[in-house]
């Protein structure tokens, strides 16, 4: 089961954390991965994880946020692309008062427009090829108030209904499209922005970051991968225009 034997997966943001993590076990499925990342050191060193074990492995630098780049990169990938995985993202805090309009054009130039500029290139694609799956990176602050994160949410808000758009419009068509929502998620960046901000009390800070879910922890980007190989393999073929919460009881169980 969920076998992706022959299948060619685009994913961006997959030089670090749930990127990294779905990458891996795409190419372990049997996939050809498109490794797509701002920072050329971590995408080359995932793609060549990959070979190390036997998978097939591309990578470019990819901004999201530049369509002609995108449309640049998905030219070189030969055949089809069977699977698109919108993983890139970037975050902020901040309430309305807080949030700059600076803030508000960074966010939407990766969170939003990044994941239009990959979908309009993608969809065209599985259309003349007679279908494919997208998958898009969301989060529980698209269906639940999140404190600080007013223009996060706002952008997560986007990609769901965005999900929802894409799902209807090409579903005769053979593409399917649903997003992830995941609570938080033990990556690179929560380590970073606990050093960054709670600078000599990390552990303590992530330790009620982790508490915050009603599991009593983080997830792990393995975790989300798993997910995510469900909602692209065969086995979800009747699942389409859907937002998957998984939140350790974030949102249900508070």
């Amino acid at each position: 089961m969920f076998s992706l034997q022959g299948k060619t997966v685009v994913i961006t943001g997959a030089g670090s954390g749930i990127g990294r993590a779905i990458a891996l076990l795409f190419a372990k499925q049997g996939a050809r991965v498109e490794i797509l990342d701002l920072n050329a050191t971590d995408a080359e060193g995932v793609a060549n994880e990959i070979q190390a074990a036997g998978g097939l492995a591309g990578w470019q630098i990819c901004d999201v946020g530049d369509q002609s780049a995108v449309k640049s990169v998905f030219s070189k990938i030969e055949g089809k692309v069977d699977i698109l995985v919108n993983n890139a993202g970037i975050a902020h805090i901040g309430t309305v008062l807080t949030t700059t309009e600076a803030d508000m054009d960074r966010l939407y130039r990766i969170n939003i427009k990044g994941v239009f500029n990959c979908m309009n290139v993608a969809v065209e694609r599985m259309v003349s090829q007679g279908g494919g799956v997208v998958l898009n990176m969301c989060s529980i602050a698209s269906i639940m108030g999140l404190a600080d994160r007013f223009a996060y949410s706002m952008t997560k808000g986007a990609v769901e209904v965005m999900t929802y758009s894409v799902a209807k419009d090409f579903i005769k068509m053979g593409i399917r499209c649903n997003c992830i929502c995941p609570a938080r998620v033990h990556t690179p960046f929560v380590d970073g922005y606990l050093a960054r901000t709670y600078p000599g009390q990390e552990a303590e800070m992530f330790e009620k970051l982790s508490q915050a879910q009603p599991i009593g922890r983080m997830a792990v980007p393995e975790e989300i991968a798993s997910l995510a190989l469900y909602l692209c393999s065969d086995e979800a073929s009747f699942v389409t225009g859907c937002a998957y919460p998984i939140d350790g009881g974030a949102v249900n169980l508070r």
